[in-house]
């Protein structure tokens, strides 16, 4: 089964961007070093940062239940991706996660890294077209 959240942007990287129902709004801007002015808002990279942070940290949750070791509440997942012009033509993304799941042997998190990318569904889109660093605090 699977969940449908309608999502709506308009006016681009300077307009705004939400969901339907009203439950996410936000304010688009161009940074500057995309030649925009940048100022208050977000803009699409953050937006996609956040929401890969989150369904990973979802995907090791999961994982960990199918009889890995409790996922700590202090758990984090820090997503940096970064924007540029890729040597094909276009622009590309970059993107690095950084884990930390204090408590937890190096060793189990690293494995329970390994079984979340796997599962997490922006792994899944992500997979053989952007290259994903991930790493453990």
């Amino acid at each position: 089964m699977s969940v449908n959240v309608l999502y709506r942007a308009t006016g681009g990287r300077d307009g705004r961007s939400g969901t339907l129902d009203g439950a996410l709004d936000v304010k688009l801007v161009t940074p500057k070093e995309l030649g925009g002015g940048g100022g208050e808002g977000v803009n699409p990279e953050q937006l996609f940062a956040t929401g890969y942070a989150a369904c990973f940290l979802g995907a090791l949750k999961f994982v960990a239940s199918q009889g890995g070791p409790k996922i700590p509440a202090e758990a984090t997942v820090t997503s940096t991706v970064g924007i540029g012009p890729r040597a094909a033509g276009g622009f590309g993304l970059e993107i690095a996660l950084d884990v930390s799941l204090p408590g937890i042997e190096r060793d189990e998190v690293v494995a329970l890294v390994e079984k979340a990318h796997q599962v997490c569904p922006y792994s899944n889109a992500t997979r053989n077209n952007i290259d994903v660093k991930l790493t453990v605090a």
